[in-house]
């Protein structure tokens, strides 16, 4: 999960799978191979799976460009399948890095739901649940980008075969009205190219 919201200063990563993963310092080295400074890094165990969460900075604040979390969740996840191989088969990204392709092919058994929510009288939350799939993150940024829409933060969190997403979102200051939040929602629907099913809302 990146998430762009609980820290004012940072972007944090964090990562839930199995009873360990690998060293520590080898993920963070990853991080830094990027040009990213790992401020903080913690390990905590909850029964059998292991969290371990890093707060990353670039040139003294947060993460914001896309292409660069993009990167940050791809280089995450090849970490995740170099000590992890048997996550190969649970995850989407196992088909492109791991050794083992998913038990379930993504197009066929997950559908793509989009909401827009109110989320105060200047924002709105968007949520995302669909394939996941390399650069996703930056095929969403592109597609809210072109509607004129501006993301102020985000969650994104990948679980096996599935990335659901949120985004703090606003249009010239406010939150979205029904009319662009409609819009928004058919766009993302049709460029994201996953079935639509019953259980899709807005």
């Amino acid at each position: 999960m990146i998430d762009q919201d609980s820290d004012r200063d940072a972007t944090i990563v964090q990562l839930s799978f199995g009873d360990r993963l690998g060293a520590l310092l080898d993920t963070m080295k990853a991080l830094k191979d990027l040009g990213l400074d790992v401020t903080k890094g913690t390990v905590a165990t909850d029964s059998s799976v292991t969290q371990t969460k890093f707060h990353i900075m670039r040139f003294g604040r947060k993460v914001e460009d896309p292409d660069m979390l993009e990167r940050i969740r791809l280089t995450i996840i090849n970490n995740l399948l170099k000590y992890h191989p048997e996550s190969s088969e649970k995850l989407a990204m196992g088909e492109f890095f791991g050794v083992k392709p998913p038990e379930k092919k993504v197009d066929v058994d997950i559908a793509t739901h989009v909401v827009v929510e109110d989320d105060g009288p200047k924002r709105s939350m968007l949520y995302i649940e669909t394939a996941d799939r390399p650069g996703l993150l930056l095929e969403i940024i592109k597609i809210i980008a072109d509607t004129n829409i501006d993301v102020e933060s985000a969650e994104i969190d990948t679980e096996g075969l599935v990335a659901k997403d949120k985004f703090h979102v606003s249009y010239r200051g406010a939150k979205l009205n029904s009319s662009l939040s409609q819009v928004l929602i058919n766009c993302l629907r049709y460029y994201l190219r996953r079935p639509e099913t019953d259980e899709d809302s807005y």
